[in-house]
C-alpha cells in the first residue's frame, strides 16, 4: 500500500511538473509567436487606396486626374445603435433605411455602403464624420476625371470599379498608375466589438505615379474635329487618324470614330472602348501601299522616274486582265506620272521586275506582317501572303496594295521609314513616367530604331516623288501652298467573307510635310463613307483632311512655310490660291463684315467666346485655296481702333 502511495506522488509530481514546463513554455518561451496570433486574429484593417496617377499631354497638362471620391465602410458589430445610424445615414446617401439597416445587420467583419456610399462627395463626408457613428468609416477611393471629355478616349483608356486599368493606357501602365495600398488598423473581438485599452494605428497609402504621352493637345484637338466633321459630312462606319513624329517615332496624335466618353463609358458598346481603331483594325490599304512598291524598286534600282510606260488602261497577269481605275488608261507616262495617277498597271510592272522574294523581303522590312511593338496594348499583326503560295496575280495585286491586310499604325510608321531617311522607328506614346508628388522622372522613352529599310537617297527620291502626288497629282486636295506636302491616296474595296462589297470602300491618305524635311505624318482612313456626290476616292474625300491637319499641326509647331516646293498644277475646277486677311484684334461683328466683303469667298468658324478675335488659323498672310474656312478664336480684349482697321482693310 505505502509502495503504490509513494508510485502515484511520483506520478503526481511528474504530472505537476510537466504542466509547469508546459506553462513556461507557453507563456514564455512561445509568447511572442502566440501574441502575434492572436493580434493577428483581432486585427482589422480598413483598407486606404493611393492616388491613382495622372496622365498628362506631351506639355504636362492633365488628360485624366483622379478627383477625391470617398466612400463609406462599416464594421457591422462595432455599430450600437443600428436602427438609428440606419436612420441618420439613409438620407444623406439617399438610400432607403431598410437598405441601409440590412448592411448594418450583416454578420461580417467590414462591408461597404453600396450604392449610395461609393464615391460620396466632401459634403457628404462631412455631414457623415459630423455624426461621430460608431463602427462607420470613411475611405478614399477616387474617381477619374476627364476635362477634356472624349479626346484620346481609347489611347487613355478607361478604369473599373476598383481603379484597376482595364484598356488603353491605364491598362499598359496600371502598375506605374497604382498608388500603394494603405489602411487603419484596429483591434477587435471575433464579432467585431473593439479590444478595450486597443488603439488604432494607420498606414498611409502611396500615390501612383504619372505617365506623360506623346500626345499634343492642340494636335489631337484639330484631328477630332476633322473627324467629326468627316463624320456630319460623309456619315461613314468607322474613321482612324494618326499623326507622327518620323524623327523619333512619337505618335502626336491618335482617334477615332466611334468614339466614347471615358467618364461613362458602361453607357457604350463593348467594342467601342476596347478597341482602338488606329492599331487594332485591319485592313487593305489600297494604293497607300504603293508607296512600299516604289520605295523597293528605287532601292534595288529597277526604276527610274523619268522611263517611259503604257497604260492601256489594263494589265495581263496570269490570264487576268487586271484594269486600271480610268477607264481607257493613262497612255504613255513616265514612272513618275505613273505615282502621280496611282496607276495600277504601272504598279504591277513595277512589281514584276521586282520579284516576289525581294518584294516581300521589303514589305517585312518595313514592318508589315508584325506589330509595331507600341506602348499600347491590342494591337494587330496584319496579314500577308505566305511567299511559298505568292503566284504571278498575288504579286501583281500585293504591287498595288490589295490581297495584304495591314494596320493604320504599320503604314504611318512605313512612311515615317521615308520621311527620316530610311529608318523604320518603334512607335510610342509614353513619353515619361514621373513621380506624382515631385515630378521627377523616373522612366523615359528613348527613340529605337528598329532597322534601316532603305538608303537616304532613295527616300528623298520617293518624298520627292510623293510631293508631286500633291502638288501635281491625285493626292492635288491635300496640296497647301508652302508647307510642301507629300503623300499619297488610296481607295480600296472591302472584302467580306472572302467576296468583294459593292460600294463598300475605305479611302484614305497619308502624307508628310514639309517633303525636304518632314516634321509631322498624317494618315487618315474612313470606312464606307456616303459622300453626296457619290464620288468615293481618297484623292476626293480624305486628301484635304490630312492637308488641313498637317497645317495645323505645322503651325502648331512653329514650321515656316517656304516658296521651294514643287508648283501646284492647276487643273479645271481646282481652287485657286488667296491670301488670308488678318483677323486677330477685330470685334466678332467686323471679322464677319470683312469675311463678306473678301472676294475670295472665304468662310469663317468661331470657336471660344468672347467679343474680340485673339487668334486665327491660318494666320494672316498666309496662302489657303479659294472657299476655304478660316478658324477665328474668341477671347476677352480690346478690340481695334477705326484707324487699325483701315489699315487692315489696306
Amino acid at each position: 500500500m505505502r509502495r503504490r502511495l509513494v508510485w502515484l506522488l511520483l506520478l503526481l509530481l511528474l504530472a505537476i511538473a510537466a504542466l509547469a514546463g508546459r506553462l513556461v513554455f507557453v507563456q514564455i518561451l512561445q509568447n511572442k509567436w502566440l501574441s502575434t496570433k492572436a493580434q493577428n486574429l483581432w486585427q482589422r484593417t480598413v483598407p486606404l487606396s493611393g492616388t491613382r496617377g495622372s496622365i498628362l499631354d506631351s506639355a504636362g497638362q492633365p488628360l485624366t486626374y483622379t478627383a477625391s471620391a470617398p466612400s463609406v465602410l462599416v464594421v457591422p458589430a462595432q455599430v450600437k445603435d443600428k436602427e438609428g445610424t440606419a436612420r441618420k445615414l439613409a438620407p444623406i446617401l439617399g438610400m432607403s433605411e431598410d437598405k441601409v439597416l440590412a448592411t448594418l445587420k450583416k454578420h461580417s467583419s467590414i462591408e461597404y455602403l453600396r450604392p449610395g456610399g461609393r464615391k460620396i462627395s466632401e459634403q457628404q463626408v462631412q455631414q457623415i464624420r459630423d455624426l461621430k457613428l460608431s463602427g462607420i468609416y470613411i475611405t478614399e477611393d477616387g474617381k477619374r476625371a476627364y476635362p477634356y471629355g472624349d479626346l484620346a478616349a481609347q489611347v487613355l483608356g478607361i478604369t473599373g470599379s476598383e481603379n484597376q486599368g482595364l484598356t488603353g493606357i491605364e491598362k499598359e501602365y496600371d502598375s506605374q498608375l497604382t498608388g500603394g495600398k494603405g489602411g487603419i488598423t484596429f483591434y477587435a473581438k471575433a464579432n467585431g466589438e473593439l479590444l478595450p485599452g486597443q488603439g488604432e494605428s494607420v498606414e498611409p497609402a502611396t500615390d501612383g505615379d504619372d505617365v506623360k504621352l506623346t500626345l499634343n493637345l492642340q494636335i489631337q484637338q484639330y484631328v477630332q474635329r476633322e473627324i467629326e466633321q468627316a463624320v456630319a459630312e460623309y456619315n461613314p462606319d468607322s474613321v482612324t487618324a494618326i499623326v507622327e513624329d518620323p524623327q523619333t517615332g512619337a505618335i502626336e496624335a491618335m482617334a477615332n470614330y466611334p468614339t466614347f466618353q471615358p467618364a461613362d463609358w458602361q453607357d457604350y458598346p463593348s467594342s467601342t472602348y476596347n478597341r482602338n481603331l488606329a492599331i487594332w483594325q485591319t485592313f487593305e490599304p489600297g494604293s497607300t501601299f504603293k508607296i512600299v512598291t516604289l520605295s523597293a524598286a528605287m532601292q534595288e534600282n529597277k526604276v527610274n522616274l523619268k522611263d517611259g510606260f503604257y497604260d492601256p488602261g489594263y494589265y495581263e497577269v496570269a490570264g487576268h486582265r487586271i484594269r486600271c481605275w480610268k477607264a481607257g488608261g493613262h497612255g504613255s507616262e513616265t514612272f513618275l506620272n505613273v505615282v502621280e495617277n496611282s496607276c495600277n498597271p504601272g504598279f504591277i510592272a513595277l512589281g514584276e521586275r521586282l520579284g516576289k522574294t525581294t518584294l516581300f523581303s521589303y514589305i517585312k522590312k518595313f514592318g508589315f506582317g508584325q506589330k509595331t511593338g507600341i506602348d499600347l496594348p491590342g494591337e494587330g499583326n496584319g496579314i500577308l501572303f505566305k511567299e511559298s503560295k505568292v503566284g504571278p496575280l498575288e504579286l501583281a495585286t500585293t504591287a498595288f496594295g490589295q490581297g495584304v491586310s495591314v494596320t493604320p499604325i504599320q503604314q504611318v510608321m512605313a512612311l515615317g521609314a521615308v520621311a527620316n531617311g530610311g529608318k523604320l522607328m518603334k512607335p510610342y506614346v509614353v513619353q515619361d513616367v514621373q513621380d506624382h508628388d515631385t515630378g521627377q522622372v523616373v522612366s523615359e522613352t528613348k527613340p529605337t530604331v528598329v532597322r534601316q529599310v532603305i538608303s537616304s537617297n532613295t527616300a528623298a527620291q520617293v518624298r520627292s516623288a510623293l510631293e508631286s502626288v500633291v502638288a501635281q497629282g491625285s493626292g492635288g486636295k491635300a496640296f497647301k501652298p508652302g508647307l510642301r506636302i507629300a503623300g499619297k491616296t488610296g481607295t480600296a474595296q472591302v472584302a467580306k467573307n472572302g467576296r468583294y462589297e459593292s460600294g463598300h470602300y475605305i479611302v484614305s491618305f497619308i502624307g508628310m510635310a514639309p517633303a525636304n524635311n518632314p516634321k509631322l505624318i498624317a494618315y487618315i482612313a474612313i470606312d464606307n463613307p456616303h459622300p453626296k456626290n457619290g464620288v468615293v476616292f481618297g484623292g476626293v474625300i480624305a486628301a484635304p483632311i490630312v492637308g488641313n491637319i498637317l497645317a495645323d499641326g505645322l503651325e502648331e509647331l512653329g514650321v515656316e512655310p517656304t516658296t521651294n516646293g514643287i508648283p501646284k498644277k492647276y487643273k479645271y475646277g481646282d481652287a485657286i490660291p488667296v491670301e488670308v486677311p488678318n483677323f486677330v484684334g477685330l470685334s466678332l461683328k467686323d471679322a464677319k463684315q470683312l469675311a463678306l466683303q473678301n472676294t475670295s469667298n472665304l468662310r469663317v468658324q468661331i470657336q471660344g467666346t468672347g467679343n474680340t478675335v485673339v487668334a486665327q488659323s491660318p494666320a494672316g498672310g498666309s496662302t489657303v485655296d479659294e472657299g476655304s474656312t478660316i478658324r477665328l478664336i474668341l477671347g476677352d480684349g480690346p478690340a481695334q481702333t477705326s484707324i487699325d482697321k483701315k489699315k487692315q482693310n489696306q
